[in-house]
């Protein structure tokens, strides 16, 4: 498989030097700018602000030394550089997830708090789904999300190994469901026109060029689905359709493993 030279994966920095940082057991002296001290968090704050408002495709260390107000080279003195930065951004906003203390709500509940939550961060943040996170940033944030979800699984007849892949299964979920509902609206915006609008205007020039009794299924169910949507899918409702099921099919197996019919 070629590799996607343009996509920014995170873990890309020096081992040592990025733990430190993630940790914040970096040693360095601040640096006045004239009006106030830059800082890591300064600067993370600050490039996750222009990757917010502008894209991934907009950050660089000189897009945030500008909005900082400062020399791109006062930055290199707390970040060594982009790749740093990035697994930094990524630490700070994962910190953003609700994390409620455990009530009576069933794992189930807790299973689909945990995936509406990480649903509800790509859309706060869209430019993490253009991040290759196959290699995370090790930091204190992510390993407390990781602790906090997992334990939303724990002690409900799944394996360790098992407990990973559950959430891993329900989160990736929530990204790809997040990916297509902000596509959706990235189109709407650069077009002009909605999703509606573009199945109403080729609809029925559809139907005067295509038989439907050649595609039986693809009329019937597209025709349904045109019905029940309102004229396009609702990527929330898919991203709650498709989470029930997901969620039917752990509830399966922790059955199998009690002896329980499914």
């Amino acid at each position: 498989m070629a590799k996607d030279a343009t996509k920014d994966h995170t873990g890309g920095g020096d081992p040592k030097r990025s733990l430190m940082l993630l940790w914040r057991r970096q040693n360095q002296t601040p640096v006045r700018n004239g009006r106030r001290d830059l800082s890591v968090d300064r600067i993370v704050l600050a490039a996750i602000e222009v990757a917010d408002g502008e894209g991934l495709g907009a950050l660089s260390m000189r897009r945030v030394a500008d909005k900082l107000n400062v020399g791109t080279m006062s930055l290199y003195t707390y970040v060594p550089g982009k790749a740093e930065l990035i697994d930094l951004m990524l630490d700070t906003v994962y910190a953003e997830t609700a994390r409620p203390e455990p009530a009576e709500d069933g794992w189930r509940e807790r299973l689909a708090r945990v995936a509406r939550e990480n649903w509800a961060l790509y859309h706060r943040h869209p430019w993490m789904l253009g991040v290759g996170v196959s290699r995370p940033p090790l930091g204190p944030n992510v390993m407390a999300k990781y602790d906090y979800e997992l334990g939303t699984v724990a002690g409900i007849g799944l394996s360790e190994v098992e407990m990973d892949t559950v959430l891993n299964l329900v989160i990736g979920h929530a990204e790809t469901s997040a990916r297509r509902a902000l596509e959706t609206g990235a189109t709407e915006g650069a077009t002009g026109i909605s999703d509606e609008q573009w199945w109403q205007a080729r609809g029925p020039v559809l139907s005067t060029l295509m038989d439907p009794g050649s595609y039986p299924l693809a009329a019937s169910v597209s025709a349904a689905v045109t019905e029940a949507a309102g004229g396009a899918p609702d990527p929330a409702r898919t991203f709650e359709f498709g989470l029930a099921r997901i969620l039917d099919g752990v509830a399966a197996l922790i059955a199998s493993r009690r002896g329980q019919p499914a």
